[in-house]
């Protein structure tokens, strides 16, 4: 289907140039002369897009802005305007602009634009749809983030989660690889039945098959009596392999007959035992350099990993920092008895600069130690570690000015504005500088009521 724009100026000569830029593109084109009739063609007529000038006579962009939000709040609206202030720009965002351009256009920058917005409102009718489908069952409450790449993982798990395909979960360590697992198992056939979950990296490897399977008695020595394994426990449900790749070989080869026959053989037992599991493994090692390395079995790598899913690093969801750390400020205020309502704003600069090795857990054992570290109601950057107060050249002097700053979200909502500003409302330098993606600033305007 063809998308159709409509192009609003007053500008005759304007109007005909965007009909003939946009239509070379492929696009199909309606034009109105101001902003009431750009509000009437919206009343009669559904648009993918709509392209308009903000100075216009009959009435002006904003002014239909607003009225074209009301009738079709989905459509993506791009203002044009010839007056690059700022306070321009926040406005037509305030009353729900996708976005803005400064005239005279830049002819590649405008088709830049419109592309994204097509795209924009193309992914948003996408997710309506799959939530649509999927209704209020899947439930990611444990899960925290609405970073892109959250949203692409949630949507993920939402089409893994009710099938009974095995399946591999890949990720840095500290990404929160269990809690996907936990996710896909809530939201699979198989929920309120067992979950059982086994770490290989915990157990020795003498024990570890004993573990998997169980064991009968005199089966070796200690084993004074029979001994039923994880596999055994996580019949009708699921068993979750966490570090697979720390598996020893040998017990791997045991583990893929496991999922291939559904069956194994406990240790020192005559016959077999069968079972009916769904099996989920996790790991943060790169399971082909382990291959290539002799230490994983390919032909077990390509049985587990019918389905991948990646659990992205924080440090590629940077939009989500502030929002997780707000999240443990709340858990560790409350477990310690303290009463801790803000983040100082240069302490929320340095958490979104820093590069988190260790991701979600060393955010939250950072956060835990501020908090129990902290004298008063804020949480100053001399909490911080040494190696995220190293991001920001914080003066132990400045660690101590705001004594009753804002919350964690103003800290976050005064940054972006500030920055924004700062950068004459020029988005892209604003999230280069924040170090987020363009469209992860627009989500964030729009959190903070400044953009749809």
């Amino acid at each position: 289907m063809i998308p159709r724009i409509l192009v609003v100026d007053d500008d005759t000569a304007h109007r005909r140039m965007l009909e003939t830029v946009l239509c070379a593109e492929g696009y199909e084109i309606t034009k109105a002369a101001d902003g009431q009739a750009a509000v009437e063609a919206v009343e009669n007529r559904f648009y993918e897009l709509v392209l308009m000038d903000i100075r216009m006579s009959r009435m002006d962009g904003l002014a239909a802005l607003k009225r074209i939000k009301e009738i079709s709040p989905e459509i993506p609206v791009i203002i044009m305007t010839a007056y690059a202030e700022v306070a321009t720009a926040v406005d037509a965002l305030k009353s729900g602009a996708f976005d803005y351009l400064t005239k005279p256009l830049d002819i590649d920058e405008l088709k830049i634009f419109v592309k994204k917005a097509l795209d924009h409102f193309r992914l948003e009718e996408e997710n309506l749809r799959l939530r649509e489908r999927l209704g209020e069952r899947f439930d990611f409450s444990n899960i925290i983030g609405s970073s892109p790449a959250m949203e692409k993982l949630y949507e993920t798990i939402s089409l893994v989660a009710p099938t009974d395909a095995t399946v591999l979960i890949l990720g840095e360590s500290g990404t929160g690889k269990e809690l996907v697992a936990n996710a896909i198992h809530e939201n699979s056939p198989r929920v309120g039945r067992p979950f059982i979950k086994v770490n290989c990296a915990a157990l020795p490897e003498t024990l570890l098959e004993s573990e998997l399977f169980g064991h009968e008695r005199g089966a070796f020595t200690g084993a004074v009596g029979r001994k039923s394994g994880r596999f055994r426990q996580a019949h009708t449900g699921t068993i979750f392999l966490d570090e697979i790749a720390e598996m020893p070989i040998m017990t791997q080869s045991k583990i893929l007959r496991a999922i291939q026959e559904q069956e194994f053989e406990p240790l020192g037992a005559t016959g077999t035992v069968k079972v009916d599991i769904r099996v989920m493994a996790a790991t943060n090692r790169v399971l082909e350099n382990e291959i290539r390395a002799g230490r994983f079995r390919e032909d077990l790598y390509y049985r587990l990993n019918v389905v991948s899913v990646s659990v992205p690093p924080l440090r590629e969801r940077r939009e989500d920092i502030l929002t997780l750390a707000d999240h443990f400020v709340k858990i560790y205020a409350e477990k310690n008895r303290r009463i801790i309502n803000s983040l100082a704003p240069r302490a929320a600069d340095m958490l979104m600069r820093y590069e988190w090795p260790g991701n979600i857990r060393e955010l939250e054992n950072s956060i835990e130690r501020a908090v129990i570290l902290s004298r008063g109601e804020v949480i100053t950057p001399d909490l911080l570690p040494d190696a995220v107060r190293s991001v920001g050249g914080e003066t132990e002097e400045e660690a101590y000015l705001a004594p009753a700053g804002p919350t964690l979200g103003e800290a976050e909502k005064r940054m972006i504005l500030k920055t924004l500003q700062e950068n004459a409302g020029n988005r892209t330098k604003t999230a280069e500088i924040l170090g987020i993606s363009r469209r992860t600033l627009q989500l964030k305007l729009k959190k903070f009521g400044v953009n749809p």
